[in-house]
C-alpha cells in the first residue's frame, strides 16, 4: 500500500469514528429537546443524561485529529479548503460554541431552561448540516481558480440538488444512529419506557435515512457522473451497507438483540462511508487537490502516519475504558451512581 493510500485510509477511520461518536451526541442532543416539548421527558432525558455526562467533551477528538491529519498530509487542501470552508466553518464553529455552551449553563445554571435545551437540540442537527458541505465541495464545481487565488461560488453551492440531497442525509442520519445507540443503551440499562420511545425513534427515522441515501445516489449521478460511474463498480459495498440496515431493522422491529442491531447499524454506515471514500479517489477536493500530487513530503508523511497510528491505537483503548468505568457500568447504566 502506497504512503499516500495509507494516509487517506487512516484519516477515513478517524472520520468514520467522528461520523458514529458525533451523530449519537448530536441526535441524543435533539431528542431530548423534543422529549421536553412533547412532554416525554420524564421518559428518555434522565437516560441520554447519563450518556452526554461523561462523553460530551471527547466527541471532537477525531475531528480534530482527522483536520489536522489532512493539512499534514495534503497540504494543498489547506489551501483550496481554506476558502471554501470559511463560510460553514465559521457556522459550525459558532454552533459548536453554543452548544457547548448550553451545556456549562446546563450543569451549572437552569439546568430546566428549555431556550438552552433548544439550542442544544438545534445546534445537534445544524452542525452536521454545516459539516456536510465539506463532502459537497470536494465533488468539485463549486470552487474557481483565478489570477488572484481561489473563488468560492456560493450560489452555486446553494442552489446545488446534490448540496442539500447530502445536508439531509446528514441530518436524518445523524438521528437513525443516535436513536439506534439510545435504543441499546436504554435496553441495557433495563429501561423498558425508555427503550420503547427510542425504539420508535429508530423505526421512524430508518426509511428517511434509506431515502436520502438514495437521493444522494441520484443527484450525484447528476453532479458528478465520473464519481458515480466508479461508485456503481464498488456496487458490493453499497449492497453489503443497505443488507445491514434490513438486519438492523429488523431486529429492532423484532424488539430483540438491540446491542447486534447498532453493531449492524455501525455496518452499514462503515461500508456506505468507505465505499463513498474508495469511488472518490484519487481526488481529495476534485479537480485540484489528488492523494498522488498533494501528498507531503515521504519523511513527513511517514512520520505522520505513525504518529496518527499510535493515536488511533491509544484513542480506541481510551473510549472503551471511558465506556466500561461509565456508559456499560452496570450501576452507571441504570442510574444508580
Amino acid at each position: 500500500m502506497s504512503l499516500e493510500i495509507l494516509g487517506i485510509s487512516v484519516l477515513w477511520i478517524f472520520l468514520y469514528g467522528y461520523l458514529i461518536i458525533a451523530s449519537i451526541d448530536f441526535g441524543a442532543g435533539f431528542f431530548a429537546f423534543y422529549g421536553k416539548i412533547s412532554k416525554r421527558d420524564h421518559l428518555i432525558n434522565n437516560l441520554i443524561s447519563r450518556y452526554l455526562s461523561p462523553v460530551w467533551e471527547v466527541t471532537n477528538v477525531f475531528f480534530v485529529f482527522f483536520f489536522v491529519g489532512l493539512v499534514g498530509f495534503f497540504p494543498d487542501a489547506a489551501y483550496y479548503y481554506g476558502t471554501a470552508l470559511l463560510l460553514p466553518g465559521s457556522v459550525s464553529l459558532v454552533l459548536l460554541v453554543i452548544r457547548g455552551s448550553f451545556y456549562a449553563f446546563g450543569n451549572y445554571g437552569s439546568k430546566e431552561n428549555s431556550f438552552y435545551l433548544f439550542l442544544y437540540g438545534a445546534t445537534g442537527l445544524l452542525i452536521p448540516a454545516a459539516l456536510s458541505t465539506a463532502l459537497t465541495i470536494s465533488e468539485g464545481g463549486f470552487l474557481k481558480e483565478k489570477g488572484s487565488g481561489v473563488e468560492f461560488l456560493a450560489k452555486e453551492l446553494f442552489t446545488s440538488p446534490y448540496s442539500w440531497s447530502v445536508v439531509l442525509l446528514a441530518i436524518v442520519s445523524v438521528l437513525f444512529i443516535s436513536a439506534a445507540f439510545l435504543t441499546y443503551y436504554a435496553d441495557r440499562a433495563g429501561d423498558m419506557p425508555a427503550r420503547d420511545v427510542l425504539r420508535k425513534f429508530t423505526l421512524f427515522w430508518s426509511p428517511p435515512t434509506i431515502l436520502a441515501s438514495f437521493l444522494v445516489f441520484a443527484s450525484l449521478h447528476a453532479h458528478n457522473p465520473g464519481h458515480f460511474s466508479k461508485a456503481i463498480q464498488l456496487w458490493w459495498m453499497f449492497g453489503l451497507s443497505l443488507l445491514f440496515f434490513l438486519i438492523a431493522s429488523y431486529l429492532i422491529l423484532k424488539k430483540k438483540n438491540f446491542g447486534t442491531a447498532f453493531i449492524a447499524v455501525m455496518l452499514q454506515f462503515f461500508f456506505a462511508f468507505f465505499g463513498y471514500g474508495a469511488s472518490h479517489l484519487p481526488y481529495i477536493l476534485q479537480p485540484f487537490v489528488t492523494v498522488h500530487e498533494s501528498i507531503t513530503n515521504p519523511t513527513m508523511g511517514t512520520a505522520l502516519v505513525v504518529v496518527f497510528i499510535a493515536g488511533l491505537l491509544l484513542l480506541i483503548p481510551s473510549l472503551l475504558l471511558l465506556m466500561k468505568l461509565f456508559l456499560f457500568d452496570a450501576d452507571y447504566v441504570k442510574g444508580k451512581k
